[in-house]
């Protein structure tokens, strides 16, 4: 089965979620409120799982940039009415700056439509399916615009555009000439009892600008970097930026899950968690790009979630959940059809109760690399965990593992 290519979808973050929109104006991946939370639209994984559309209505070309130093992506759409702009972004917490984005977050996935030139007719649909498809939630029409429920979860769609519901679905044709601008807001909230579900005020042009300035502000303070790809090492440090779980440091893997090793193919593994295995390289990524402060975050990140052990015999993981979870039990999806047809979807990966020693040497280049770089001896709490791990390495090397 031949799908989409993976190249055609621009990753969304606030530091605490991702949602992955597709080059025609498609979002088909947003789990909130975390990385690993169940998914709002998961159409990435099967085409019944639910999306968010908003294109051009008929034939249109279209081009696409991240606004400088910046997760807000811009989709331009061109049509032979005219030309629009689509602007998305996750939202940071209104005045958050620099180290401060991410740390606290209004759960809110902003669009916004602006008419460039001539009069464009366009399309949207709207088909939230929570918990990977499981849940089919009730869509109430507002004054405000819509709210859907079901389980434990209730979604706001903020906007002044005509909606029209039709069961489980909210589909709109609107135009859009130039100057004018559509606006839509969509915030994630735990179940609310009927009645209390007061739409958020949101003002999705001041959440848009302020969510550019903090991205740039935490750009501003990563310039150090003046070699070869300066502009390639900025975007990357923002894309580990993106994948980091701002509230305890932890840095995913990947903002996915069961995306197949090879197409058509079960090696599709659910990889929203945190790898001791990358460590060390990615705290050599975050140096060169000039972000101490990050490294440490992450450092002092593995050191909770590893934390004592009964004389060194308790498990080291090779992976923990973004808070420092240790059960990640698997589970399959048999009701997804996977990425291109690649089956089984997964959430949860088994591999967390692997024994992989490789790991314990890891983590230690990983100390040793922080204290080079900041010139401070161990803290007493790092030389512990050093000590340890490498009693444990001494004790174990010959063990059989999964490496």
């Amino acid at each position: 089965m031949t799908g989409p290519d993976i190249a055609d979808y621009a990753l969304l973050s606030d530091c605490l979620s991702a949602a992955l929109v597709r080059g025609d104006g498609t979002l088909e991946w947003y789990c909130s409120p975390r990385f690993d939370s169940p998914s709002i639209f998961a159409r990435l994984l099967d085409p019944d799982a639910g999306h968010w559309s908003i294109h051009p209505t008929g034939s249109t070309e279209y081009e696409r940039r991240y606004l400088n130093d910046t997760l807000v992506l811009q989709t331009t759409f061109r049509t032979e009415q005219g030309s629009v702009s689509l602007t998305d972004a996750l939202a940071f917490e209104m005045g958050a700056r620099g180290h401060e984005i991410g740390e606290r977050v209004p759960h809110a996935l902003l669009r916004r439509v602006e008419g460039l030139d001539g009069d464009v007719d366009l399309t949207l649909e709207f088909v939230p399916r929570l918990e990977y498809g499981l849940t089919t939630p009730f869509l109430t029409q507002t004054e405000a615009g819509l709210v859907a429920r079901g389980g434990p979860v209730e979604l706001h769609l903020v906007t002044d555009c005509p909606l029209e519901i039709d069961e489980n679905r909210a589909t709109a044709q609107f135009q859009v000439r130039a100057g004018e601008s559509v606006e839509f807001a969509l915030t994630y909230h735990r179940f609310v009892r009927t009645g209390d579900g007061i739409p958020p005020v949101i003002d999705v042009q001041q959440e848009l600008e302020n969510t550019i300035e903090g991205w740039r502000s935490w750009v501003d303070m990563h310039q150090d970097y003046d070699g070869p790809y300066a502009e390639l090492v900025r975007h990357s440090s923002l894309v580990l930026q993106a994948l980091t779980y701002r509230p305890s440091g932890g840095i995913v893997a990947a903002a996915t899950t069961s995306i197949p090793e090879t197409p058509g193919g079960s090696d599709n593994w659910d990889y929203r968690f945190v790898w001791l295995r990358d460590l060390s390289l990615t705290l050599r990524a975050l140096w060169v790009a000039s972000c101490p402060t990050e490294v440490e975050h992450f450092f002092h990140w593995i050191s909770r979630a590893i934390g004592a052990r009964d004389g060194g015999h308790e498990l080291v993981q090779i992976m923990y959940g973004v808070e420092g979870e240790r059960d990640l039990t698997e589970h399959t999806l048999d009701h997804l059809a996977g990425f291109a047809g690649s089956s089984p979807v997964r959430i949860g990966n088994d591999a967390w109760n692997q024994q992989q020693l490789d790991v314990l040497g890891e983590v230690v280049d990983a100390a040793y690399l922080l204290r080079d770089q900041l010139g401070d001896e161990f803290d007493d709490v790092t030389a512990r965990l050093v000590t340890s791990l490498a009693d444990r390495a001494a004790a174990d090397w010959r063990q059989p593992d999964s490496g």
